[in-house]
């Protein structure tokens, strides 16, 4: 632990009293769902770009690869989340396992993660709303701005409220992805998937037309149907049964999610062709009218149907950016002005500020691939810390209450920490500017950490509380 490098100040007795979260607003199902929401958008559009740099061969490898990733790293975040039920989960983890610094670089990585997407995704929107040509938009920021102003006013209602909403969002987008495997199947061949053009890169072949580096720069795009299912932690003050319904919604929710990439990635080049949808900013809309020759009725519900999907993640990862920047401002690591709540126990600053930067960013730039390589760069340096530090809590806490524990321990953590290495690797050689500006932000904010926030920390926030605790029994059984 590394609390001699950190202050704690005096805070007012009130301070908690206006930083508190609804509790009991979600059980497990819904938690399912959240996890569900966050990730759904990812299947509508962005992993698509991946053929674009590995061909259908390499993207499917690449998802492959980050389905065990995730898959292993859910497990471990199921075990820590019922030990460690806390609204900064991530950042709360590391904070118990790497200190102080480890827990908010976690945090941050997690906080781009989450502030950079719905940007991204916002984007999609635009493209998927100009594509059905309505309100005869020919630019996309009012689109962008009504999704912030909607989403988040209904989000300051309250999180049951905003669950509720985000739950049948997600029902819908569910119905249309099933629409659209259905009817794809009848136009399904598997020539479709191979007919990009072998490149002269090293190992290249019609299964990998870009090689073998073709597999490492999908890696980012295979991502994209997973990103942010482990952010379901975050709701874990809001739940009802922490210890026993956050590992179930967090499992279940990645099982669903694992279901509908594979389909996806099956169908979508198969009945159009993995060239057709490569770089398309709506590729399943894109794909039915390929493969039916024209525009049809199906390819409209998709297209409209399609919207639900994208607007599920974007409600719910402003949820998700929100709980961590809560969580970071609470324990005095960012501004404690932020975490304030009202009176419907929303933190209305953590969800405005974030959300005002996610707006400029999408007017700014419009490129929603841009946009997902900063936000997959910091999702996958948090998943290497988030894979460490359950690896760390398992050896120098053995003893540790888990409710949930994970399947093959460490090894299963420590697959995913390899795979997540890989990512972070994969990140520099997909995109270069997105690396540096992501790290950019990294330096920035480690500094307001070092030479200012280390010195004003709330030792009464839950996070630190659980590491104080840790630390006391520590020096109690070295004693």
């Amino acid at each position: 632990m590394a609390e001699r490098n950190v202050e704690y100040r005096k805070v007012d007795a009130d301070y908690l009293e206006h930083r508190q979260l609804r509790r009991g607003a979600a059980g497990w199902l819904l938690l399912a769902g959240l996890g569900v929401s966050y990730v759904i958008s990812g299947d509508f559009a962005g992993w698509n770009f991946g053929l674009e740099k590995g061909g259908w061969g390499g993207l499917l490898i690449a998802t492959v690869l980050m389905a065990v990733m995730y898959g292993c790293m859910v497990f471990g975040l199921a075990e820590m989340s019922s030990a460690l039920p806390v609204a900064g989960a991530g950042y709360g983890f590391a904070r118990r396992a790497l200190g102080p610094l480890g827990g908010f670089a976690t945090g941050v990585a997690i906080l781009i993660e989450y502030s950079i997407a719905p940007a991204a995704i916002a984007t999609f929107i635009g493209s998927y709303v100009e594509t059905l040509g309505l309100f005869g938009l020919t630019n996309s920021w009012p689109v962008y701005l009504a999704c912030y102003l909607i989403f988040i006013g209904i989000h300051l209602r309250g999180v049951g409220e905003a669950l509720r909403v985000m739950f049948v969002i997600t029902a819908v987008a569910v119905i249309a992805l099933i629409a659209f495997v259905a009817g794809m199947i009848p136009k399904f061949s598997a020539d479709k998937l191979f007919d990009i053009v072998p490149t002269d890169a090293a190992g290249a072949s019609t299964f990998l037309p870009f090689g073998i580096t073709g597999v490492l720069a999908a890696l980012v795009y295979g991502i994209w149907f997973f990103l942010a299912v482990e952010g379901v932690p975050l709701a874990a003050e809001e739940a009802r049964d922490p210890k026993r319904d956050m590992p179930r919604g967090i499992i279940a929710a990645m099982g669903a999610l694992v279901v509908f990439a594979a389909l996806i990635l099956l169908v979508a080049p198969g009945g159009a062709g993995s060239k057709t949808i490569a770089t398309s900013g709506n590729p399943l809309p894109e794909a039915v009218r390929a493969a039916y020759g024209g525009d049809n009725a199906l390819a409209q519900i998709v297209n409209y149907v399609g919207l639900a999907g994208l607007v599920a993640s974007f409600f719910s990862i402003i949820y998700a950016y929100s709980r961590q920047l809560f969580a970071l401002s609470r324990a005095g690591y960012l501004p404690r002005w932020l975490s304030r709540t009202g009176k419907r126990k929303t933190p209305y600053l953590a969800l405005i500020v974030p959300g005002t930067i996610g707006f400029v960013l999408a007017t700014a730039t419009k490129d929603g691939a841009l946009l997902i390589n900063i936000a997959v760069f910091g999702a996958t340096v948090s998943y290497v810390l988030l894979n460490l530090s359950h690896i760390v809590l398992r050896v120098r806490e053995p003893g540790l209450d888990r409710p949930y524990r994970t399947p093959g321990g460490v090894v299963t953590t420590g697959i995913a920490l390899v795979l997540a290495v890989a990512a972070v690797i994969a990140t520099f050689f997909v995109d270069e500017v997105a690396a540096a500006i992501t790290a950019a932000i990294f330096v920035a904010a480690l500094a307001y950490f070092w030479f200012y926030s280390r010195h004003r920390l709330v030792a009464s926030a839950p996070e630190e509380e659980f590491a104080a605790i840790e630390k006391a029994e520590s020096e109690l059984a070295d004693g």
